[in-house]
């Protein structure tokens, strides 16, 4: 997503400058192209010579840098920049940019740009927390500028606290979800993902091998793209997206009931969850102990989630998983009509590249019209984009099935 993405970054004098060096190795490894501009502050705490081995670039620090012949310097970076990141952004040059000040090369480019800007505020607790601080961020907020909210935790001045420089990793995808097209602005999307857990006694349950990539990839993608997105989740080791109402659950009928429950608000309802078809048709009290002789556990059916919802589709797109071990195009036709979704996404488990805890997927898609389309081995927010450009072109070309 951001390869060729020129991007320029703005280090000022804070302990976690040194955190920004981790930025620009990220966002490098992302394909971007990256500048790096750094107050005589920042210079203190990280020498210039790290970022230029860490962007291939030499670094700006002075007003009157000469870039070229005829070329003034923060011009010349204000046009490169198609989105300008501080970071880390203190109350100082928080407080110069919400006065309109350009006393130095950065607040000059952030004066000169025409592009988008996103700041990453890191500081002690109580100056984060005074109110003139907060203040000027609501006001560079209201003037369309992005701002990350700082982590809490333990400070360089050995306090606890909020002033936290947000982690590299999630200031990237903040950069990733600015400068992706938000094309699925008027969707409300709720995605289903992992694996279910149905317990038959207090430490056991059955459950499977899903790890729950592909729905959080799905949700993630969907929020770049500007959707409003809901994350449904069985037990996973995977972080919720920032931005994402997220909601755990552990069994299916957990899932189903909060699905259920937030269904009428929904356009778009994407079944990515390896729900578990069966579960123990009673729960032990206590844990179930070793014995001589066969253990007999009997199951019961869990409820068909997405028949249900496709029993009150209405005017919303369906879209579920096939993952089968054979026949794979029988299997998910017939789950396709049989349960009324718009389209399936279909694998082949036993497909090199195409496991549950891999981060990549080969997968084919049917339509309800009879449509079939293959992809070939790709990165699971890869096949992400591609589910939700055809749900994108299904909105656009009117093609949603008509509800029951």
């Amino acid at each position: 997503m951001l390869k060729d993405k020129r991007i320029i970054l703005g280090v000022t004098g804070g302990i976690a400058a040194y955190k920004a060096a981790e930025l620009v190795r990220d966002l490098v490894r992302r394909g971007a192209k990256v500048r790096v501009i750094m107050t005589d502050h920042a210079c203190r705490f990280v020498t210039p010579l790290t970022f230029e081995t860490l962007s291939g670039n030499p670094v700006a620090k002075d007003l009157f840098w000469v870039p070229g012949k005829f070329e003034i310097g923060h011009i010349s970076l204000a046009e490169f920049a198609e989105l300008v990141v501080i970071a880390p952004a203190t109350a100082n040059i928080i407080g110069k940019m919400a006065a309109g000040l350009a006393d130095d090369l950065l607040t000059t480019v952030i004066l000169a740009t025409e592009a988008p800007v996103l700041i990453c505020p890191a500081m002690n607790a109580k100056m984060y927390a005074n109110q003139i601080v907060q203040d000027n961020l609501a006001e560079l907020a209201s003037r369309g500028h992005a701002v990350m909210e700082p982590g809490y935790g333990e400070l360089a001045c050995r306090v606890e606290g909020q002033g936290r420089l947000a982690e590299p990793a999630e200031i990237a995808e903040e950069i990733e979800s600015i400068l992706t097209v938000k094309d699925l602005q008027n969707e409300r999307i709720i995605v289903t993902a992992g694996p279910t857990q149905e317990p038959f006694d207090p430490v056991r349950f059955i459950s499977n091998h899903s790890s729950g990539k592909m729905g959080y990839a799905l949700a993630l993608m969907a929020k770049r793209r500007g959707a409003t997105v809901t994350l449904v989740s069985g037990p996973t080791a995977l972080p919720a997206p920032r931005g994402v109402e997220f909601v755990p659950v552990n069994t299916a009928v957990e899932m189903r009931a909060a699905l259920l429950d937030r269904l009428d608000e929904a356009t778009v309802v994407i079944k990515a969850a390896a729900v578990a078809d069966y579960r123990p048709a009673v729960c032990e009290p206590a844990k179930i102990k070793k014995r001589k002789g066969p253990l007999t556990i009997r199951l019961e059916r869990n409820p068909d989630i997405i028949s249900e919802v496709a029993q009150r589709k209405g005017g919303r797109i369906l879209v579920g998983f096939s993952m089968e071990s054979d026949h794979l195009i029988e299997h998910a036709h017939k789950k396709l009509i049989e349960k009324g979704m718009d389209f399936i996404v279909a694998n082949d488990v036993t497909e090199p590249g195409a496991g549950f805890r891999g981060d990549t997927n080969v997968i084919q898609i049917l339509d309800w019209k009879g449509g079939r389309v293959a992809f070939p081995l790709m990165d699971k927010r890869d096949v992400a984009g591609v589910i939700l450009d055809r749900v994108k072109k299904m909105r656009e070309d009117g093609e949603v099935r008509d509800g029951r």
